[in-house]
């Protein structure tokens, strides 16, 4: 069992100096996190989402924490990959580099990116992305391998180049794709990679997703097969606070994960009101995550459209919100339901530094070595 941390670079202050304290504070947190056991350290790519990420340079934030470590994995968690937004040759030689500098520690995760609001900032209609990640997905790992690369077709011409510098990790460092619903993790499965599974929705829903992806592996073929080899490995979100104060780490969760929700569902309805955090005042946070779902399942219903645990699963209160015992408890859940790897996000726009540092350090003192001792026994 592998245990990891998911930085969004959420801020619920989106100033020049609230942006410059959530990215110093990210690096403050991954470098706890090696010292205190944990595996990885995974960054989004978003652009253009105020509020709800400011992660937009995530190559340089992992190459700096690279820098500053010596042990931890250092995760894209995703690579955005229309072409405009990362042209393939630039990833696989980005790839490639930072793999060289962290001495072989990097995983490569990808994905399409989320909203308009993003791929329009490149020229980019959201509908013409996933035949693009497809097409850079089974270029990137062949410009790894073959001394010479080229290209035609997909609407890419790449003319006949040595692709450079190349990765320690050989074949290749393992590859990952974003999955939020089942048409990913079918797509992840018979790709023959991990599946990064960044849902709110619980163990039940890892569990349904577990499901599919790992029939999907066993559909995959040499043809569907992407990159040199087989990555079978599902990671699951885990919304994490865990403080000796068993309540105030739940009105904390709660607060930072209905922030997270309001802030990323403005850019999905942008006629929406932006999040307020400083106006929460309409009852207790955890009530306010359950009737917001509530009403939106209705709706979606009521409006004869499929209701998908990646909307209805962000209002979802039941998370590793608590005391060590209750976070103990609900990575066990999520183990059983099949997860490789429990994905932590506590770095959601209102909680502070000082929360997350200390879960961090009751994660790796209490945690993470009850499973490092079973895998010894």
């Amino acid at each position: 069992m592998q245990f990891s941390m998911i930085f969004e670079a959420q801020t619920s202050d989106p100033s020049p100096n609230g942006e410059q304290r959530v990215m110093r504070e990210s690096v403050e947190q991954a470098l706890l996190a090696e010292e205190m056991g944990f595996d990885r350290v995974w960054a989004v790519e978003h652009h253009c989402l105020k509020w709800y990420a400011h992660m937009s340079a995530p190559e340089t934030f992992l190459a700096y924490v690279a820098g500053k470590t010596s042990r931890i994995r250092i995760g894209h968690g995703v690579v955005c990959l229309p072409y405009r937004m990362n042209h393939p040759v630039k990833v696989a030689e980005r790839i490639g580099m930072l793999d060289i500098l962290s001495n072989g520690r990097v995983d490569f995760g990808v994905g399409k990116g989320g909203t308009q609001q993003e791929s329009g900032a490149f020229q980019t209609n959201v509908g013409d992305i996933s035949p693009q990640l497809e097409a850079s997905a089974r270029m990137i790992p062949r410009m790894w391998r073959e001394d010479m690369f080229e290209h035609s077709g997909d609407g890419m011409e790449i003319p006949r180049r040595p692709i450079h510098p190349k990765p320690v990790q050989q074949p290749h460092p393992p590859m990952f794709l974003a999955c939020t619903r089942e048409a990913t993790l079918n797509q992840a499965g018979e790709w023959g990679v991990g599946a990064l599974c960044l849902g709110f929705a619980g163990p039940e829903d890892i569990a349904k997703k577990n499901r599919i992806y790992r029939a999907a592996l066993k559909r995959r073929t040499s043809a569907t097969q992407v990159g040199e080899f087989t990555n079978e490995h599902l990671s699951a979100l885990c919304p994490a606070i865990v403080l000796g104060d068993r309540d105030a780490a739940k009105k904390i969760g709660h607060r930072g994960q209905r922030y997270f929700a309001e802030a990323i569902n403005h850019w999905y309805d942008p006629t929406g009101q932006a999040p307020q955090p400083r106006t929460f005042v309409d009852g207790d946070d955890a009530d306010v995550l359950l009737q917001t779902g509530q009403a939106i399942v209705a709706r979606l219903n009521e409006e004869k459209i499929e209701v998908g645990t990646e909307t209805t699963g962000m209002y979802n209160p039941n998370n590793a919100y608590g005391n060590v015992a209750d976070a103990i408890e609900y990575v066990e859940r999520l183990i059983a339901a099949g997860a490789d790897e429990i994905m932590f996000l506590l770095q959601m726009g209102t909680v502070p530094q000082d929360a997350i540092l200390e879960s961090i350090r009751n994660l790796g003192k209490h945690v993470i070595p009850k499973y490092r001792s079973a895998q010894r026994d």
